[in-house]
């Protein structure tokens, strides 16, 4: 018995066109991990690497062709199933340059000793007996479009919204949490939002008091990563509580990983595991938290239900959760069908309904 990995490249197409402050997104490429053993090809386990353009460590023009390379690698390994070390495989084949890489990799291999089920763990979630908190995801746009978003949200039970900020007039997205404001106190409706690093170094604490009238529960990187003396300042000074998001990607090392948190001291870190190198990465992230005293959530990066249902099933593994950024299977016109489903603002995931892989047989290139 020898273990395989090749990969499928695919490209998701949004429902709708999703602003950001860097951008509008339309569609979004992803590749898709298979293992195998090549004696027994019933048992599949699939992983997904979705590096996200201008943003991942790992967006390279040979991003691919490194990937080619690590499936190469990984197959000339000749590894026996009882001979599995995760941490040292990984670290052999791929390195710390590609965390996508890792973390397709890394869910490719739990999904496989699972049994090829896209059930990582079992747990209470996997069971289908509890539910995970999320937020409702509202993208950037003109006025109206958000608040049609903002209303198809809140009909949807959800009661943690997260608005995209930065890039539409500041006074028109104040305008908007003002009129959610007027409608639910903090209490009854969580409100989130995200800069994505919009904001300049000099009108970003003017815009943080602004902000902090409306009851917030935090705003994700208000200005763009690499600043840490600045960002620490802000962190020190603000009325509202900071998340750092961006500032977290390509922190590989744990030291540097405590470096970071020790000086700027977020009230929150946001883990995204396509962006940051998997799970084992987020559990070093999580316990340096624990010992700061800094909250901490788990956010997507525009997976597919593939990469969605891992990130989902590794946060369930945590208690008292507040709502995570987990709502992002709904995005695409051709995601693929998965016992995931949102019910009342939050993830459930249904162990009757089953996946539906097969549009990875059509059109698709398969490369070894």
């Amino acid at each position: 018995m020898s273990l395989k990995a090749d990969y499928l490249k695919y490209t998701l197409h949004f429902r709708f066109e999703a602003g950001t402050s860097r951008g509008t997104l339309t569609e979004k490429t992803s590749y898709l991990i298979r293992l195998s053993d090549d004696e027994d090809p019933t048992i599949i386990g699939y992983g997904e690497c979705g590096p996200l353009k201008g943003l991942s460590y790992d967006d390279r023009p040979d991003f691919e062709a490194h990937l080619s390379q690590f499936c190469r690698d990984f197959n000339e390994l000749d590894l026996q199933l009882f001979s599995w070390n995760l941490p040292i495989i990984l670290n052999q084949v791929i390195g710390q340059e590609f965390p996508s890489i890792l973390f397709g990799f890394e869910t490719a291999m739990l999904d496989f000793l699972a049994g090829g089920r896209r059930v990582l763990w079992k747990t209470d979630f996997s069971h289908g007996l509890r539910l995970l908190p999320i937020n409702g995801l509202i993208w950037m746009g003109s006025p109206a479009f958000m608040r049609q978003q903002i209303e198809e949200k809140l009909e949807a039970g959800f009661t943690t919204l997260k608005l995209k900020i930065g890039a539409i007039d500041f006074e028109q997205e104040c305008e908007l949490l003002a009129m959610i404001r007027e409608r639910y106190t903090p209490e009854q409706i969580t409100l989130r939002v995200d800069a994505n690093g919009a904001f300049r170094p000099d009108d970003a604490m003017a815009k943080l008091e602004r902000l902090a009238t409306y009851g917030l529960h935090s705003i994700e990187q208000p200005i763009r990563a690499g600043q840490p003396d600045l960002m620490a300042e802000l962190c020190r000074h603000s009325p509202l509580p900071i998340a750092l998001d961006e500032e977290l990607i390509g922190q590989m090392e744990y030291v540097h990983k405590f470096r970071l948190l020790k000086k700027i001291q977020p009230q929150f870190i946001i883990l995204k595991p396509t962006l940051l190198g998997g799970m084992r990465h987020c559990d070093e992230w999580i316990e340096l938290a624990g010992r700061l005293n800094i909250g901490w959530w788990v956010t997507s990066a525009l997976e597919s239900n593939i990469g969605l249902n891992a990130v989902a099933q590794y946060t369930a593994q945590f208690k008292n959760l507040i709502p995570q950024g987990l709502g992002t299977g709904q995005l695409y016109q051709n995601n693929f069908d998965s016992p995931l489903t949102i019910q009342d603002g939050q993830l459930r995931y249904n162990p009757a309904q089953p996946w539906d892989l097969s549009q990875l047989t059509v059109n698709q290139s398969v490369s070894r």
